[in-house]
């Protein structure tokens, strides 16, 4: 039971930490870099990368996230095992309001972006997506980080329980 506990921590955070990577790098590099760009760039651009991240990979890491901290909160229910909790239980509730934020205003801005007729002025699409989208994808870097915060103290708690 022991390796099993520590094989859930650890995937959480490798999941949570590649979550909160993406999400940083497209706070501080790729968006940084699309504002540059011309309105039929950007649309062009954003319908490209929300089309090619569905795919195997982001799905482990995203769902691995939020599947690896359950149980690795369950496993750590037993009284003898509870030190790192309060940090899963902690790291479980922030990448939990992640998956809040996407569900509730990303991927509703990625498919209006995706459903804007071909023919819709890209100055009008952008200006509906991108203030906002920037916004959202900023406050789900921080969350994220905070969550992968969370998971690496809980790494060390429960390695000093165990150690």
């Amino acid at each position: 039971m022991n390796a099993l506990r520590t094989v859930s921590l650890l995937l959480a955070t490798v999941t949570t930490g590649l979550m909160a990577g993406l999400f940083a790098g497209f706070a501080y590099a790729v968006l940084p870099g699309l504002s540059r760009v011309d309105d039929s760039s950007f649309v062009t651009s954003m319908r490209a990368i929300n089309a090619a991240i569905l795919n195997g990979w982001f799905a482990l890491c995203f769902g691995g996230a939020l599947v690896c901290t359950m149980a690795a909160v369950l496993l750590h229910l037993p009284a003898d095992r509870r030190a790192p909790l309060p940090w899963l239980v902690a790291a479980l509730v922030l990448y939990g309001l992640v998956l809040a934020v996407t569900a509730a205003v990303n991927v509703p801005l990625n498919d209006r972006l995706a459903a804007g007729a071909k023919l819709a002025d890209p100055g009008e699409l952008r200006a509906m997506f991108e203030g906002t989208w920037v916004r959202w994808n900023v406050v789900r870097a921080v969350l994220n980080t905070a969550a992968l915060g969370c998971l690496g103290w809980a790494l060390l708690i429960a390695r000093s329980v165990a150690g």
